[in-house]
């Protein structure tokens, strides 16, 4: 086999994203400088919110976003099987229990129905996941949460966990606004549609939330005047208010994210119009199923997921390798259920069984290669090369 290698998803890094680099390298601050604020006033003028925090990776977003939402021992935070497992461990982490709900068959996306059922006085925060770039119905979702705290008389956190969603829309208004949740978390590993290398952000419209999230992201400390309990003002101050950590994202990372950033709204074109032609390829071939987008959204595309009966083509390993071996193409499974991992099984006595929705999505689901790098030769080539193992069995 000689052709190129297709991955799932990958990085597309440009000579203004390295000579920005380059830039900041050359200049004073590696670390703890300028082109944080930067990167996260940029942040927030696409996203719609009025704050945004920066730190070094989508995980330590969730965490943050926990710890600044008061997320502690006794509580219980409502989040989907269907996603990667830091979406729940940020739970764990705060010592508070992850609860999963199930998903909506047709898009594989947490189901308001399941997380109404699932509320109850433990229940402190609900992290939907905007799995594959769409969107979850956040109105739905805001509305239950409204009754919840009526019924309940407490505060429960939304916290949208858009690791996968910069870029879409609900409704019009864009994931990372912040409309209808009090946190929405990012993330720029290199198969996202950014990439800071790594790194990950929480966008917020909430004063409050915005400075305790600042605290958390560095040790805890604050240099601020205002926040100070000593006000005698010495240029060397600082203070230790809550026990935070060192989740920092460094200048030279924040260069690159800032760059990357200019180049997103190209980036989205291009996963929609692969998008497109996958859908068009698709939708007509016995044996291929897809996932529905929903009119009212705007999917950014993070992943695109075809589903097969693997039973009737050998197992889902065999159809990965041949199409790895023969044609080059590299694909991926999004996700194992979160549920049925050994230390979640360990710690809350999951089981596979629990959640047949998404254990049922799992055993049908494959994402196939989706970048914006991506030639139109390229999405030809995966689109005949997956008919062709299909038509074959």
């Amino acid at each position: 086999m000689n052709k190129t290698v297709l991955p799932y998803g990958r990085q597309w890094i440009s000579e203004e994203d390295i000579q920005t680099v380059v830039e900041t390298l050359r200049g004073t601050n590696l670390t703890q400088g300028p082109k944080i604020a930067e990167f996260e006033q940029a942040l927030a003028s696409f996203c719609g919110a009025k704050y945004a925090v920066v730190v070094n990776s989508g995980t330590s977003a969730l965490h943050i976003s926990c710890l600044a939402a008061g997320i502690q021992a006794g509580d219980e935070v409502i989040t989907s099987p269907i996603t990667f497992v830091a979406s729940a461990n940020c739970a764990f982490y705060c010592g508070a229990k992850p609860v999963f709900a199930d998903i909506e068959s047709e898009t594989a996306l947490i189901d308001p129905i399941e997380i109404e059922k699932k509320i109850n006085s433990n229940t402190r925060a609900i992290i939907p996941v905007h799995f594959t770039g769409q969107s979850a119905k956040m109105e739905q979702i805001s509305s239950l949460v409204k009754s919840a705290e009526k019924k309940w008389g407490k505060k429960i956190y939304l916290i949208e966990d858009a690791a996968h969603a910069l870029g879409a829309t609900d409704h019009e208004k864009k994931i990372g606004s912040c409309s209808h949740s009090d946190m929405t978390i990012l993330s720029f590993h290199p198969v996202k549609h950014i990439t800071t290398a790594e790194g990950g952000a929480v966008l917020t419209n909430d004063p409050e939330l915005y400075q305790r999230l600042q605290l958390f992201r560095s040790h805890g400390i604050t240099r601020e005047l205002g926040l100070l309990q000593d006000r005698s003002n010495q240029p060397w101050g600082y203070e230790q208010h809550e026990l935070g950590y060192n989740y920092r994202l460094p200048d030279l990372l924040c260069a690159l994210g800032i760059s990357q950033l200019k180049r997103l709204p190209s980036f989205l074109e291009r996963r929609r119009q692969i998008a497109s032609r996958y859908r068009q390829a698709f939708s007509d071939i016995k044996g291929v199923g897809l996932l529905v987008d929903r009119p009212e959204q705007q999917n950014a595309y993070h992943l695109f997921i075809i589903l097969l009966n693997f039973q009737n083509l050998g197992g889902r390993n065999l159809f990965m390798n041949q199409l790895q071996q023969e044609s080059g193409i590299i694909t991926q499974v999004h996700y194992i259920p979160a549920h049925t991992q050994p230390y979640f099984k360990k710690k809350l006595g999951t089981r596979w069984g629990d959640f047949p929705k998404a254990e049922n999505y799992y055993e049908k689901c494959l994402s196939i290669p989706m970048y914006p790098a991506m030639t139109d030769p390229d999405v030809e080539r995966v689109i005949a090369e997956i008919k062709k193992l299909v038509s074959k069995n």
